[in-house]
């Protein structure tokens, strides 16, 4: 956080993260950061973006009290905002900096993930609060156990696989949660369990997407003498790994590389981008746009 000006009383208890995207206009920013102003608040970041192809503006914006003006609560907030709401046809949010969204996270027996983001979380580099393990396979009970969280045990089993996602919905709704994240989640989740997720599932994809989508890409990568490789987070949807793409990263090889070596890369790379996407979902850096994502880091 940056110092304040002089003569600003800072109020360096909560900050507030508004968040929101409308058809754009002249008059969007002057509007939110007049009215922040008004009543004491203290921009520390903003940041926005107008899509010229969609004619949709974006903007996330983050301030805390710095006067007496400013508003008690995030109640009294809203209040003040919601004028300016109507007026532009907000879709909008605002949360307090400290509030952290529940994440359920997916896996099935690949550990390289799950195990980065449990550390990461641990450690407080990633702002969430887990509310569960959840497994097709026991392999990860161990590992979540010793972080002191839930696992559960969800096989597919002969009842089949609509009435485990039953199970898999009911948990993600009684524990509260607000995102799914697959970490290497061996299954395709179904249409209709997509559609109840959307904007709010991330699957961490082996490949760097559209290229070697679906089973083995390692192998197919390898077949093909590729160059570089890479993993893509992206938001699940029911067309398979064509969601909108949150982050990518790639690494390079050459002929010597096998498709262990691919394989043992490729981890690292999985485990750094999906934590990357997560990160910036959780701090409310991430919108949807069409089939694209607008991202401010």
């Amino acid at each position: 956080m940056r110092d304040a000006p002089h003569g600003i009383n800072m109020d360096n208890g909560t900050s507030y993260i508004l968040t929101f995207t409308c058809a754009d206009r002249v008059g969007i920013v002057s509007a939110v950061t007049g009215r922040l102003a008004a009543i004491d608040g203290f921009i520390i970041d903003s940041q926005q973006y107008a899509d010229l192809e969609t004619g949709r503006f974006f903007m996330r914006v983050q301030f805390q009290g710095a006067g007496l003006a400013f508003p008690r609560d995030l109640n009294e907030l809203r209040l003040v905002l919601a004028d300016i709401v109507r007026q532009f046809e907000f879709d909008w949010s605002l949360h307090a900096d400290s509030d952290r969204p529940r994440v359920m996270i997916a896996v099935s027996k690949g550990s390289h993930c799950l195990n980065d983001l449990l550390h990461r979380w641990r450690t407080g580099t990633l702002p969430v609060d887990i509310a569960g393990i959840v497994s097709n396979h026991e392999n990860m009970r161990s590992l979540t156990e010793w972080h002191e969280l839930d696992f559960h045990y969800l096989p597919i089993g002969e009842a089949g696989k609509e009435a485990q996602e039953e199970k898999l919905w009911a948990l993600f709704e009684s524990t509260g949660s607000e995102l799914m994240v697959l970490a290497r989640y061996m299954q395709v989740l179904s249409p209709e369990l997509s559609a109840k997720l959307e904007g709010r599932c991330i699957n961490i994809h082996h490949s760097f997407l559209p290229g070697f989508k679906g089973a083995k890409p390692y192998h197919r990568a390898h077949e093909r003498g590729v160059k570089l490789i890479g993993a893509t987070a992206h938001f699940v949807t029911d067309d398979l790994d064509e969601g909108p793409i949150i982050e990518q990263a790639v690494e390079r090889v050459d002929h010597r590389a096998s498709v262990q070596d691919m394989i043992r890369i490729g981890r690292d790379i999985e485990a750094h981008v999906l934590a990357r996407a997560v990160g910036w979902v959780a701090e409310r850096r991430v919108f949807m746009n069409g089939n694209r994502t607008v991202i401010f880091r």
